[in-house]
């Protein structure tokens, strides 16, 4: 059995994977604000920085896997949300990765969002912030959207980089080169606190209702925690850089041509 860390693992679909690997016999090291092994905030790099060494030391230095779910949404202030979701997730991974890599075959999945296809007219220069690491840059970007919609654009765009940075690191030498394989899950609406948040909005709950899903159902975070245990499975060792769309055909109903497509060199 093996040794695994989550973000985001007291609510949602991080509690949801938590509770999956721990039935199948493994340890999960919890990393959240509160009821976690390891407690911290990873909206400052201080918490990060916490967070990397308390989950590291409690390892033994050694991690089979880990699985990036921690994440805050729209109604929840747009700088808050840049913070957590690109800048919190890629200090963790970073953190953790020299760990991962003692283990000699280890698995990593970050949770993205069909949000970063199907949200329009994403700023360029937000998402370039995001991924140069300009923390700052960033925030001050969110800050200039339209407020009432400043958390959803920080949201979508902070999924967009944090989904192009995987599939960058995924490929190179550090990463796949010492044996970790880092894939994406992008979840549609999940019934969790999060989405029930954002339900209860005035502004985002009508423009979720409106969001087609052509499968209908919305699924429990025992639905994606299954999909996150097979992309940990031996069974997915093949699988590097790949990001996974599990949002009830919502991306591939409004984006249905632009993936797959040739490309001229």
């Amino acid at each position: 059995m093996g040794i695994y860390a989550i973000s985001g693992s007291a609510s949602g679909m991080g509690a949801a994977t938590r509770s999956r690997l721990e039935a199948a016999g493994n340890r999960v090291i919890g990393i959240d604000r509160r009821d976690a092994e390891v407690c911290a905030d990873l909206g400052t790099a201080e918490g990060r920085a916490e967070a990397v060494d308390a989950a590291v030391d409690a390892a033994g230095g050694v991690l089979d896997g880990a699985v990036s779910a921690a994440g805050l949404g729209p109604p929840t202030a747009g700088a808050l949300i840049a913070r957590v979701n690109y800048f919190g997730s890629v200090a963790l991974l970073e953190g953790l990765r020299p760990a991962l890599a003692a283990s000699g075959a280890a698995q990593v999945v970050q949770f993205g969002s069909n949000s970063s296809t199907i949200t329009p007219n994403l700023p360029d220069e937000l998402v370039a912030a995001y991924l140069e690491g300009r923390e700052e840059d960033a925030v001050a970007i969110v800050g200039e959207a339209d407020p009432a919609f400043a958390p959803a654009v920080a949201y979508a765009g902070a999924k967009l980089a944090v989904t192009r940075w995987c599939r960058r690191a995924a490929v190179t030498e550090p990463w796949v080169g010492e044996g970790v394989r880092l894939n994406v899950i992008a979840p549609g609406p999940v019934d969790t606190p999060l989405l029930r948040q954002g339900q209860a909005d005035e502004v985002y709950g009508p423009l979720m209702e409106a969001l087609p899903v052509p499968v209908t159902e919305t699924p429990d975070a025992d639905a994606l925690a299954q999909w996150v245990e097979f992309l940990l499975s031996p069974v997915a060792r093949f699988a590097c850089g790949s990001v996974f769309y599990v949002d009830g055909g919502t991306d591939a109903l409004i984006r249905s041509d632009d993936w797959p497509r040739s490309f001229i060199v």
